[in-house]
């Protein structure tokens, strides 16, 4: 594990890049695809310890909006042949933590590369325009056995679908988790 800051390549405003990336369950999701007020794409992994932490803040999070207000999209882009990682990895993943999102595999690290995700949990907040309106933490607890108290991306998110997103204090504030495993 290589603890790695998340950094920024794209900045308010940017455009989402569009990926077309295989799910969990076999189907194939485009970001033309996602309709909702507010999508947020995370970069996500199987074994990663801080996604260990946070992913249960991400089904919540999920759970407490209609897919009608917010997407949520899970992406892994790490080295499929790393261990603990790779497509059947991931439909383990998904089952153990029941995810209520798609978790979409990127093996070949192109859509990581597009929105420069660098660890994981790297999420990123877009607006229906699909324009990018905040990139960062989950929430307070940046470490895997902190407990958050500020929920980050919660109230980001209500921003988002209230029409309230210039109310967004920060629009970069990093999050904190593994290094993305790049392929050599």
């Amino acid at each position: 594990m290589v603890k790695t800051e998340s950094t920024q390549k794209l900045v308010s405003g940017s455009k989402a890049p569009n990926f077309s990336l295989k799910g969990v369950d076999n189907k194939i999701y485009t970001l033309e695809d996602i309709k909702s007020k507010s999508l947020l794409i995370v970069f996500i992994c199987n074994h990663c310890p801080y996604v260990k932490a946070r992913i249960t803040d991400l089904v919540s999070l999920q759970s407490k909006f209609d897919p009608v207000d917010l997407q949520i999209i899970g992406i892994n882009s790490n080295d499929p042949n790393y261990e603990g990682e790779g497509f059947e990895n991931m439909v383990e993943f998904a089952k153990k933590y029941s995810l209520n999102f798609p978790y979409l595999i990127d093996d070949t690290q192109v859509v990581a590369k597009d929105y420069g995700a660098v660890c994981t949990p790297d999420p990123f907040l877009f607006d229906e325009s699909k324009s990018l309106v905040f990139h960062g933490r989950i929430n307070n607890a940046l470490e895997p056995d902190a407990v958050p108290t500020v929920h980050t991306m919660e109230e980001n998110v209500k921003k988002v679908v209230t029409g309230n997103k210039k109310e967004i204090l920060k629009d970069f504030d990093p999050s904190i988790g593994c290094s993305i495993k790049w392929i050599t």
